[in-house]
């Protein structure tokens, strides 16, 4: 967010700049209005990414802190599902948005997938204990 914000005052756009967690519908999908162009079984295979980045928390939270292993474990779930189309995944420092290798304190884990004809991306925070 520091990234946005310093944006913000380097054009001196006379704005404020909040983060706000994602808004999420009951099955975990966030949301979207690219949602709409999704068949049921599609939507389906749409939660897998919050289900990717659930995992992402919990192996973090276990103390993993390679990005590599993370992201790995994230394509599975993702692509283990029809209709998926990974674009990318991405785990990078949560102030500068440049991907890391290792994650030291916290980071920002966010991916972008093809689900039928909709492109949906989703992100998290993670941070180690």
């Amino acid at each position: 967010m520091t990234v946005v914000r310093k944006m913000a005052d380097d054009l001196n756009l006379d704005v404020t700049v909040v983060g706000l967690p994602t808004v999420r519908e009951p099955d975990g999908l966030a949301m979207s209005s690219r949602n709409v162009y999704l068949a049921s079984e599609e939507r389906r295979s749409a939660r897998s990414l919050s289900r990717a980045l659930d995992t992402a928390k919990s192996l973090v939270q276990q103390g993993e802190t390679s990005a590599e292993k993370i992201k790995r474990e994230m394509r599975a779930i993702i692509a283990g599902e029809p209709h998926t189309r990974i674009d990318y995944i991405s785990v990078c420092d949560t102030e500068t948005f440049i991907d890391t290798n290792e994650i030291v304190d916290k980071a920002l884990i966010a991916l972008a997938v093809h689900v039928g004809n909709a492109r949906l991306i989703d992100n998290c925070i993670v941070e180690r204990n």
